[in-house]
């Protein structure tokens, strides 16, 4: 039985956009700006975007005077990154960024 909770929080892993802003904001924060101009996508998708993560402690957002500032979660989602990084290293030659 798939608890819901689970499923709400992998469904943003597996969409394109969330995946991008997340490997964006592995190096450091960025405001809603900055992701746009690196993504190429529409303000209103992406703030769509960063409040889900943000929904689920992916992101977590920090208000910088007028600006919010986003990050990656990096105590829990950025170690989830990494060992989801070793699995595709060790066990998914074909993939392409394997």
């Amino acid at each position: 039985m798939i608890c819901k909770s689970y499923d709400y929080f992998f469904t943003k892993f597996a969409n394109r956009a969330n995946l991008e802003i997340i490997f964006l904001l592995k190096s450091w924060p960025m405001n809603v700006k900055m992701i746009i101009e690196k993504t190429g996508r529409e303000q209103s998708a992406t703030s769509h975007n960063l409040k889900k993560l943000c929904d689920c402690n992916i992101l977590k957002v920090e208000k910088r005077g007028r600006e919010r500032f986003y990050s990656l979660n990096k105590e829990t989602v950025l170690p989830i990154l990494e060992l989801v990084q070793k699995h595709i290293r060790k066990n998914c030659k074909g993939c392409k960024y394997a």
